[in-house]
């Protein structure tokens, strides 16, 4: 895995790099001082994993994940228990607490290879879009998610914000539909109408509607209308 390395402490960087330098698993790509400068190399470097502070100087790692279109495997580390723990209570990945013991990192780092061993879906055809193995980090408030794309099942618009559905829960963010769904790889996710977006592996059922639209019933039960103008083409991908 090639790990990138956040934080604006030197000494907690040179601290981290040491500890790692246990595990053959663990290429250490880089490191950055601040979220500005993590936005950068994340770009060029294209790691798989960030280790990543989040109290820092400017933007907070949660503001850097928040600017990522897909999120790299992060492990937190930080001085803050009590505030990892409340933002985290929603999903964890993982997170470690400083000074960061070296029996704790070596149970992060287990959790990480077990992981990665797993087979992804890939989206070679369209690798600058988002795949249903890709993850997005979502906060809404206090409360915060590592979502995979596989298990969104619609997206709807919201005046200024989306509502992300996954699980039981539909949070919040500030995007618009439109960019979205220019992020998002086409054969996985379907635009349906101007407030929605659906994940096309979630559909259950497609009955008729009024004025030569559809009615897509989603597993669990949500209904979203497909426009009469996007119904076509809607019946186009759906059919053998």
């Amino acid at each position: 895995m090639r790990a990138l390395i956040v934080d604006d402490e030197r000494l907690a960087r040179k601290e981290l790099t040491n500890l790692l330098q246990e595990f053959q698993e663990i290429e250490i790509v880089g490191e950055a001082v601040n979220a500005e400068d993590a936005e950068e190399k994340i770009n060029a470097l294209k790691p798989d994993l960030l280790f990543l502070d989040i109290q820092m100087p400017g933007k907070t790692g949660f503001e850097l994940l928040e600017s990522l279109d897909s999120v790299p495997d992060v492990v937190f580390t930080t001085a803050y228990d009590e505030y990892a723990l409340k933002a985290f209570d929603y999903n964890a990945m993982d997170y470690l607490l400083k000074p960061i013991e070296p029996d704790r990192l070596k149970e992060t780092v287990q959790k990480l290879i077990n992981r990665n061993s797993k087979p992804k879906a890939t989206t070679e055809n369209n690798p600058q879009k988002l795949g249903p193995s890709d993850r997005v980090f979502v906060k809404d408030g206090d409360k915060c998610w590592f979502v995979k794309l596989e298990n969104i099942r619609l997206f709807e618009s919201d005046g200024n914000y989306i509502k992300i559905y996954f699980d039981n829960y539909k949070p919040m963010i500030h995007k618009s539909l439109n960019a979205l769904d220019e992020k998002l790889d086409d054969r996985s996710f379907f635009r349906a109408s101007r407030k929605h977006i659906i994940n096309l592996t979630w559909v259950e059922s497609i009955e008729s509607w009024f004025n030569g639209g559809l009615m897509v019933v989603l597993r669990g039960g949500d209904k979203v209308e497909v426009s009469r103008r996007q119904a076509a083409r809607f019946k186009e991908m759906m059919s053998l």
